[in-house]
């Protein structure tokens, strides 16, 4: 009788602490007058905890509304990361339950690179890019600059690029041949593995130098741009599979009197050819002007296009062999704040001697002290979807379209 007692009473308690079962309801909500496909959009956690919380190893899974899974990325910052497809002025509805949810494609990715003078670099399924850092600086090398790296095909390219170009037993090889002046041999052992020859996924094909770029952005002085240097530490806040973080800190510069310390938050989402990328400036003391900027190349003194009032400047790139077969990098910025300026900046003939380019292409508005600037940036390649000049402005103007009507996420 008393063990009766006691299994009815341990079936009482399990019904009195089962957790509710009810899922959680997202609505996506767009009023535009296209559909929205694959947009990622955000949940905070804290509110998804309030009706389920995990326990153990529990994990959510989301659905759509047919009930396929839909792949998820949990954020450096607690929020709940999915693509959401939305008809033309319609809202879609996402289920988010207790389940066991299906492994995500990894779409991003990125690392350091100590092997490479301290390199980052990182890419999603359209493009791929690089920051430089102190052994870059510390060897005396101006690499002021984002480089872009064209990819043409969806998968992750970047981590064998680094492998097969500095693979070491090559790397001896061909340094054995130089040696013994079979320099043809040499080269072409060279040309087999370098990433600056495309094999079929892309290439290295930009040049940076000491320039600002594929969109690097500067403090400036009077008609004076106020050269950032390599990253001095970094932090991988979140690396994929449909999301990367990057935290950037420099060593301190001087802008005017000041002793200024840069942060850049930098994020390639999948799908997007554009890093958003979040600046501040400790130290700083007045209002100063910054500048977004796109080094303009001999080759194309004038391929650019200015349209701040549109939110974006954009500049064809001949790349660094123009007779190369190469395409065209098309690189630009889209502004999330008013621009009070866009215009070409080009340099003294003894200043394009020293930098190998032209000059740049700048938008520049004014940035304030313990604030926070945020625009986007990146390119897109003549050999990967952007047949033309105009087929690239229409997504720098289509971007900064959707950045002015973000889906609207309620829960």
């Amino acid at each position: 009788m008393r063990k009766l007692v006691f299994l009815f009473f341990l079936a009482l308690l399990a019904s009195c602490s089962q957790r509710p079962s009810t899922p959680f309801t997202v609505f996506v909500s767009n009023d535009q007058s296209f559909a929205r496909i694959d947009e990622l959009v955000e949940v905070p956690i804290s509110a998804i905890a309030e009706q389920l919380t995990l326990i153990d190893e529990e994990q959510y899974i989301i659905l759509d509304a047919d009930g396929c899974q839909v792949p998820y990325q949990i954020t450096y910052d607690h929020h709940l990361l999915f693509p959401a497809t939305v008809p033309a002025n319609d809202t879609a509805t996402y289920t988010i339950a207790i389940g066991e949810p299906v492994k995500a494609e990894r779409l991003v990715y990125g690392r350091h690179y100590p092997e490479s003078a301290d390199d980052i670099a990182w890419e999603n399924d359209r493009t791929a890019y690089r920051a430089y850092g102190p052994a870059t600086q510390d060897k005396g090398e101006r690499s002021y600059g984002y480089d872009a790296w064209a990819k043409r095909v969806p998968h992750l390219v970047v981590e064998q690029r680094y492998a097969t170009h500095l693979n070491p037993d090559v790397q001896a090889e061909i340094t054995r041949l130089r040696k013994a002046r079979k320099y043809p041999e040499a080269n072409a052992l060279h040309q087999s593995i370098s990433y600056q020859v495309d094999h079929g996924d892309g290439l290295d094909c930009y040049k940076v130098g000491p320039t600002l770029g594929c969109g690097t952005a500067a403090l400036m002085q009077g008609e004076n741009i106020v050269y950032p240097y390599c990253w001095d530490t970094y932090e991988i806040m979140e690396n994929g599979p449909l999301r990367f973080t990057l935290k950037l800190t420099y060593r301190p510069l001087a802008v005017g009197k000041d002793k200024v310390v840069e942060t850049r938050i930098i994020t390639l989402d999948k799908g997007s050819q554009l890093n958003k990328t979040t600046v501040s400036y400790a130290g700083l003391s007045s209002v100063t002007p910054i500048a977004v900027g796109l080094v303009i190349h001999p080759e194309s003194p004038s391929a650019y296009v200015l349209q701040p009032d549109k939110g974006y400047i954009a500049y064809a790139d001949p790349t660094d062999n123009a007779t190369a077969d190469n395409g065209i990098l098309y690189v630009g910025a889209v502004m999330t704040k008013k621009v009070s300026e866009a215009k070409p900046m080009m340099f003294t003939n003894k200043e394009a001697k020293e930098r190998g380019a032209s000059g740049h292409v700048l938008a520049i508005s004014n940035y304030k002290p313990d604030s926070q600037y945020t625009y986007y940036w990146g390119s897109g390649w003549s050999k990967y979807g952007f047949a033309s000049m105009q087929a690239w402005t229409d997504y720098l103007a289509h971007y900064a379209h959707l950045l002015r009507h973000p889906l609207v996420v309620s829960y």
